[in-house]
């Protein structure tokens, strides 16, 4: 049984992201399971820092949105989320390849929700582990 009230495919939330940030840094969409989203990020000269690892804060806009996305469909018709706290431990450097991070609910209530998101990179190796705080709100 699904944990989502709204379903959406990887190709419309991939149609989402046009005009968005995650476009610019190479971030999709690839799978939609019945109690995960799961994306992916590039790291290239996009995504990295002048160390040549890839930058904390795209780890982060990466975990916001795959953790965002899957709770907007956990929300009735009329519902939105937003975030308001936002955490990341970065575990692991990534200097090259693709990074695939995973959010899996910790908690969906009516008024907020709690979403974990792994990210790894290439060798299933867990780079960054962030917590996501949302709170569910009328849509405008």
């Amino acid at each position: 049984m699904s944990l989502f009230r709204r379903r959406a495919t990887v190709e419309q939330l991939n149609a989402l992201s046009e005009g968005t940030a995650m476009r610019p840094l190479g971030i999709v969409f690839t799978e939609v399971g019945d109690d995960f989203v799961r994306g992916t990020m590039p790291v290239d000269e996009r995504t990295r820092q002048p160390y040549g690892l890839l930058h904390g804060g795209a780890s982060v806009l990466l975990a916001e949105t795959l953790g965002s996305t899957a709770g907007g469909m956990c929300v009735d018709e009329g519902q939105g989320v937003v975030g308001i706290e936002i955490n990341a431990n970065h575990l692991a450097g990534v200097r090259e390849g693709t990074v695939t991070g995973t959010a899996r609910p910790l908690h969906v209530g009516r008024s907020t929700q709690v979403w974990e998101i792994r990210i790894e990179d290439d060798h299933g190796r867990l780079a960054c582990v962030s917590r996501l705080t949302l709170a569910v709100v009328a849509r405008r």
